[in-house]
């Protein structure tokens, strides 16, 4: 065989191990990035907690002026409590830390009858100045905890449930109407009757769980939403560089954040629990602070 031909087939062999080498680096790499990316999602990301800051003013036809400052809102959403641990313990620090004028649980802060002592617990371990109202998500109602065992633990602590009900909130001589509608999934939202014989107000909060409601939310043409604010979606719980792997029935077209097209301005809060597996991948926890003025 001539040098040429030795040489050649000497190229070829370098370029087949070569590339079973490159083969295998890509699958260790793979394996590496798998692994970081689990233990991220099992041990760090569902630990930590971030709180998101907005700023809202809704649109205004009338030339009265908004109030300063603005209505301080906290939304704490699906926190699928478990026990009270580093986060849920973290939780109640930046609560403690951030002022609010009305703190908002929309939903799934339960998932089974052992919920209750712990989410008892906990809101005790909250600071007493903030008006607080809560909301039913699917989670309390598949739990099959009684909605009047629910409401009793909550009026313990100074907290409103508000199922297919509205209350009204004062801030600097301006009303806010806040309109608590039951679960859309496993419960029956009625927004008629949350509204039954209320006057028009100019600023409307309305709290649904799942956001999909937003697409179905049946106001009277008289009430309508100034902003909606949802959970449920957990920001798809394993969203790898932010795009959701699934989503639960409810979430409708809505993954987390701003939604402003279509319909009334809506916040869906990523939330700070896990449901089903105990794992965030891209879409850590979050407290909910908007400043609204009215």
């Amino acid at each position: 065989m001539s040098g040429a031909g030795q040489a050649d087939r000497g190229q070829s062999s370098r370029f087949r191990v070569d590339r079973r080498g490159l083969f295998r680096m890509g699958c260790i790499t793979a394996g590496v990035a798998a692994s970081a990316s689990l233990l991220d999602g099992l041990l760090l990301t569902p630990r930590r907690l971030v709180t998101s800051d907005h700023a809202f003013e809704q649109s205004r036809t009338g030339a009265q002026p908004p109030v300063s400052p603005p209505l301080r809102i906290l939304q704490v959403s699906d926190l699928h409590l478990r026990a009270i641990g580093p986060l849920e313990r973290l939780l109640i620090e930046r609560i403690h830390a951030t002022p609010a004028d009305l703190v908002v649980f929309t939903g799934d802060m339960i998932d089974r009858p052992a919920g209750i002592p712990l989410l008892d617990a906990l809101l005790g371990e909250l600071p007493s100045g903030a008006r607080m109202l809560a909301i039913l998500g699917n989670w309390e109602h598949r739990c099959a905890v009684p909605v009047e065992a629910i409401a009793r633990m909550y009026e313990r602590h100074g907290v409103e449930l508000l199922v297919n009900r509205s209350v009204e909130v004062d801030h600097h001589g301006r009303s806010l109407r806040v309109t608590g509608l039951d679960d859309c999934l496993l419960g029956r939202p009625d927004p008629t009757a949350a509204l039954a014989a209320a006057a028009p107000r100019d600023h409307h909060l309305v709290l649904a769980h799942c956001p999909a409601a937003r697409d179905r939310l049946g106001l009277p043409p008289e009430h309508p939403a100034s902003l909606v604010l949802s959970g449920h979606t957990h920001g798809g719980q394993i969203a790898p560089c932010g795009a959701a792997v699934v989503l639960p029935p409810g979430s409708g077209r809505y993954v987390a954040g701003w939604y402003r097209d279509g319909g009334p301005p809506m916040y869906v809060s990523r939330g700070i629990g896990t449901s089903l597996v105990p794992i965030r991948i891209g879409a850590t926890p979050e407290l909910v602070r908007i400043g609204w003025r009215l």
